[in-house]
């Protein structure tokens, strides 16, 4: 009896948020386009973003264990430690797993740190921190190119020194909730010496071809792993996020389309609209569409500026902003989930979140107030 007790108040809030949640969007949507847009929506992520992004990770994966086997890794580890320790207390390997991401897109650190020739440089809190780590340089190469290819030539790489701004503030932050909570974790390799020793063995038995195709297809082989991973927390999360963001059709009608939506959190963003003036220079709320998307897919807010431009609302500190917080959060809020289920970390989901989000507010403070200066010149 006691033990339904307990469980009857969980019950209760849940049914209460969910028909709360749900009741909203079927009021405004009608239930028929709301479940419609739903799947709609998480079939397209599936189709378009999650299959993307296992691609990414098979080729970043081949690439990282190729990189891991021949030795690159330990070079970096030398030439990078002293840059690398100050700023972000990482080991200098993880320097690859920001260019694999800057390159490409977050889940590709988690296929190089699931190599234990790699992991072996890290410490357990070090290791997870990663995850915030690599997220704050995802689509980093596409989002610059993506703004220069607006007409803006300095102002994507002050957005680039925020985001690097934000990563250190994200790591860190994620670093100390990660000690406070298992402070056995500051000491505690992520990987044991005998596992790296034995691999190391095993590998250099073999002819210098076959260890070639083995990194490759091995690599490529783990970062199917991650894809499939990936998959609930990119449907599931982008998928609300959206709902919350974008509007209903071009006629002003709901259709049941994919990537329709209420447009609350834009509307929460017009009614706090001085905050955002004042920390990241926004002169229109609805410039707080694009840091909101980019919580679920960087991809998809990166396509809202075309239209912001057109409206006359896009100028060069946005720019600025827009990169910074596009690279910092990329997503983030979709995929931390998967990445840190990926290492075998899920219960610290929430700390990383946290973290990455103070990290990206950080980057978008730091790129407006540089273009700023940048403007005085």
């Amino acid at each position: 009896m006691k033990r339904i007790k307990k469980f009857i108040p969980s019950g209760i809030v849940c049914l209460v948020v969910f028909f709360l949640l749900f009741g909203y969007l079927a009021s405004q949507m009608g239930t028929a386009n709301m479940l419609n847009t739903i799947m709609r929506t998480a079939h397209d992520l599936l189709l378009n973003t999650v299959f993307y992004l296992m691609a990414i990770c098979v080729i970043t994966g081949a690439i990282g264990r190729v990189f891991v086997e021949f030795g690159v890794v330990s070079l970096l580890e030398k030439l990078l430690r002293p840059l690398m320790k100050p700023l972000f207390n990482l080991p200098g390997v993880a320097s690859l797993g920001a260019v694999l991401t800057f390159l490409s897109d977050n889940p590709a650190i988690i296929s190089l740190a699931q190599d234990k020739r790699f992991s072996a440089y890290f410490k357990k809190f070090q290791y997870i921190s990663l995850t915030n780590f690599g997220t704050a340089f995802g689509m980093g190469l596409l989002v610059i190119v993506f703004m220069v290819g607006q007409g803006y030539f300095v102002e994507p790489f002050i957005g680039l020194f925020g985001a690097v701004c934000g990563c250190i503030v994200s790591t860190r932050i994620m670093q100390y909730f990660v000690v406070k909570a298992y402070p056995q974790y500051k000491h505690e390799d992520a990987c044991r010496a005998d596992e790296v020793e034995e691999i190391e063995a095993q590998e250099n038995e073999k002819p210098l071809f076959q260890r070639i195709l083995d990194s490759l297809l091995d690599g490529g082989r783990t970062g199917v792993d991650v894809g499939f991973a990936i998959i609930p927390g990119v449907l599931i999360i982008s998928t609300l996020v959206m709902l919350f963001t974008f509007g209903p059709s071009a006629s002003g009608e709901f259709s049941g389309a994919a990537y329709e939506g209420v447009q609350l959190l834009p509307w929460i963003g017009g009614k706090l609209s001085f905050i955002f003036d004042f920390l990241f220079g926004f002169h229109d709320p609805h410039l707080i569409a694009f840091p909101i998307t980019a919580l679920g897919a960087v991809g998809a807010a990166l396509g809202l500026i075309p239209n912001f431009a057109a409206a006359g609302w896009i100028d060069g500190n946005a720019i600025a902003v827009f990169t910074a917080i596009g690279m910092c959060w990329s997503g983030y809020l979709s995929t931390h989930t998967a990445m840190l289920d990926a290492i075998g970390y899920r219960e610290l989901t929430s700390k990383a979140i946290v973290a990455h989000t103070i990290g990206g507010i950080v980057a978008a403070i730091v790129a407006h107030w540089v273009t700023l200066l940048y403007g005085l010149i």
